[in-house]
């Protein structure tokens, strides 16, 4: 496994970028542990598979380099950076077995006939095709095709890194949880450094250590998934992550209170912001009270989903949603308050930290 180390990286499709806007990728210059388990998270077009396949080779970053374990592999194929990639959507050889498939890259590198049994049947046990192994790959169906392929992404043992790209896609719910655990598994033994690409929080979240949130071709945040939820560092990933994502509700700052119209919150402490830039807070709707005492709303619905409630309100002509439980009475004249600790402050959509 290895180290990755990505100096600078910038990546344009134009002949002649010269703004921002003309980066599919803006400016990237993270390391990235040996053995790690990373997840980039983000919507389509954010730039997350631009990313990793300049981290795979299949494309040349415009600007900045890579290095594997300190090593330049900025202008080195795929092969030469000994990566396993899985795409999407199924790459596999239809006229072969099902074995033959996952044998295939063992046996290309010389592996003894006695190892590549070894690791296949390791692999067909995990992916639930071992009473498949004997059928040629074109009879299968679609989700059965990409798991072959995400076999052979982890056959190998001798990767400096494995890159998923959406891999789950075609996959049926129930096998997408049992194969995001078994991945997590195999991490835990051996230590892969494994790069996950996903737009689904619920798969990022369960599958990586470290989550890289990327939004319109930039890394927004770093961090565990509970930091993530906690202390979201710019507003997207505020309502990006969570189910219903953060209230954002825009204020006017006075020292240490909010305002919202006439209405005023009291935050944990004051900040400096400078002049010109446009304030929000941002509380998750975990943190949000409902009953007789604060701020005056009105409930515009509410919505049953089983273990909780969700209600959304309107606050100064601000719409907001709040996670209440199962049994918990909601008044016939609504207040909400907010708990101090789940309250953020964002100034041009960054978070900014309040003080004493």
């Amino acid at each position: 496994m290895a180290k990755i180390d990505l100096s600078h990286i910038k990546h344009s499709y134009l002949p002649y970028p010269s703004r921002d806007e003309d980066f599919a990728l803006k400016e990237v210059d993270h390391s990235w542990e040996d053995g790690g388990a990373y997840a980039l998270l983000g919507p389509s077009g954010c730039g997350k598979t631009t990313l990793l396949n300049i981290i795979s080779g299949l494309l040349n970053p415009s600007h900045g380099s890579i290095l594997f374990d300190g090593h330049d592999v900025t202008h080195l194929s795929t092969q030469e950076r000994n990566i396993a990639q899985v795409f999407q959507f199924p790459v596999i050889y239809d006229t072969m077995t099902v074995y033959d498939n996952l044998a295939f890259p063992l046996r290309n590198r010389g592996v003894p006939e006695a190892d590549v049994d070894r690791s296949v049947r390791t692999i067909l046990e995990m992916i639930d095709l071992s009473d498949w192994a004997k059928r040629k790959a074109r009879r299968l169906t679609a989700d059965q095709k990409q798991k072959i392929s995400l076999g052979r992404g982890l056959v190998r043992s001798d990767v400096n890194a494995i890159l998923f790209d959406e891999p789950l896609t075609v996959i049926d719910p129930h096998m997408k949880w049992l194969l995001r655990s078994q991945l997590k598994q195999l991490h835990r033994q051996f230590g892969y450094t494994m790069v996950y690409v996903t737009h689904d929080q619920t798969e990022a979240l369960t599958f990586a250590d470290t989550v890289v949130v990327m939004y319109e071709g930039e890394i927004v945040q770093i961090g565990k998934p509970d930091e993530l939820f906690e202390r979201p560092s710019h507003t997207f990933v505020g309502y990006f992550i969570g189910s219903p994502g953060m209230n954002v509700m825009p204020i006017e700052l006075d020292g240490a209170n909010a305002r919202i119209g006439s209405a005023t919150v009291a935050l944990p402490g004051g900040a400096n912001v400078g002049a010109g830039k446009t304030i929000e807070l941002g509380v998750r709707p975990e943190y949000v009270r409902i009953g007789r005492e604060g701020l005056p709303v009105a409930i515009r619905k509410v919505e049953d989903i089983g273990r909780h409630k969700i209600v959304r309100a309107e606050l100064e002509g601000v719409e907001l949603a709040a996670i209440v439980g199962e049994n918990e009475d909601i008044p016939a004249d609504p207040r909400i308050r907010f708990e101090p600790k789940g309250i953020n402050l964002y100034a041009d959509s960054w978070r900014v930290e309040l003080g004493a």
